[in-house]
This record gives structure tokens, sequence and C-alpha cells, in this order.
């Protein structure tokens, strides 16, 4: 897992966020993500960047979403692994910390995947978790 850090900063990690303190959490991106997340942002306005968020819903509590945004709020953090940006804000990252984002190209088609350890339930298509 390539961790991302909102207080760790190197050559493919860097804090950019508005609340980056230390021990803001951590969030790791795989290649196969920050290629993904590449691609989509090629054709859109610059400033754009990618947001996991987390809302409550789905079958098992709590789902993920996975944006394009170009809106920055108070409480986002903003992380940088692989050259590309991830926002999350303060409350989705508490229920997303020490994750990490893939995409996974397999027979059932082609998906953002978040191996969640704070998740204690999920559902079957993976999109909705409980903690």
């Amino acid at each position: 897992m390539s961790d991302i850090t909102a207080d760790n900063m190197s050559d493919n990690m860097a804090d950019a966020g508005s609340a980056g303190q230390p021990g803001a959490g951590q969030f790791g991106l795989s290649v196969a993500a920050a290629k993904r997340i590449t691609v989509m942002l090629e054709n859109e306005p610059d400033g754009s960047f990618f947001r996991v968020a987390v809302n409550g819903g789905g079958c098992s509590g709590f789902q993920y979403e996975f944006s394009i945004d170009t809106a920055r709020q108070d409480d986002d953090l903003s992380f940088a692994s692989h050259d590309v940006e991830v926002v999350i804000d303060e409350i989705s990252l508490e229920l997303v910390d020490n994750a990490e984002l893939d995409y996974v190209q397999d027979l059932m088609g082609a998906y953002f995947s978040v191996s969640n350890p704070n998740a204690t339930a999920s559902c079957g298509c993976g999109t909705s978790f409980s903690v």
C-alpha cells in the first residue's frame, strides 16, 4: 500500500490541505487507481481533483462516493501520491483512515475498490460498509 499522509511530505507525497495537521490520517492509493484518476482528469477543467467521500446509506450503513470536483471545502484534506491529488473531508477520512483505493478491472467490470480496515462488514458489491 502506498500511504498518503497529511503530515508526511516527500517527492511523491505532499500535504496541500487546509486542515493538514500532524496525525490527520492516512489514505493509500494504488498505482492502478492513480493511473485511472489521471485519465479521468485529462479533459476536466484546470484545478479539478478527485474526491473520495463517505455518505450515510447503502445496504450496509455507509457508502463510498467518488467524484471529480473543483470546489474545496473548509474541512477538506488534500493528499498527493503518484502525481495525483485526492481530496477527502475530515469526517469521511475518519471512516477511511488507513484504507487503500484501488482500481480493479476484471470479468465483472472496471471499478474503484476500497480496502478499508475500519469496515466491520460490507455489502456484496463492495460499495457500502459498516463500522
